[in-house]
């Protein structure tokens, strides 16, 4: 896969992540780009160890396995920030 398509991937993936952990107003189109990356890259290696397929190339399935990977982050993020303020389970 290019990095074109990951760039596509990435954005579409943290876009769809951060509307569903309520997170987009905080983060712009690069911090949406990065944190689909990264998920994607959290996805296909916890589809690779539970026997699955990851990313396979641009589709529908690695968009949903990058935005599985995105919620993970973003959701470990926002316990994280939320254990240094006091709070946890946010």
């Amino acid at each position: 896969m290019g990095i074109l398509a990951w760039v596509i991937i990435g954005a579409l993936a943290g876009w769809i992540a951060s509307k569903f952990m309520n997170t987009d107003a905080s983060m712009g189109a690069f911090a949406n780009i990065v944190v689909g990356i990264v998920g994607a890259l959290i996805g296909g290696f916890l589809m690779n160890m539970l026997g699955g397929v990851g990313i396979t190339g641009f589709n529908l399935w690695s968009l949903l396995v990058a935005v599985i990977g995105s919620v993970i982050l973003l959701f470990v993020m926002q316990n994280c920030m939320a254990y240094k303020l006091g709070k946890w389970f946010v």
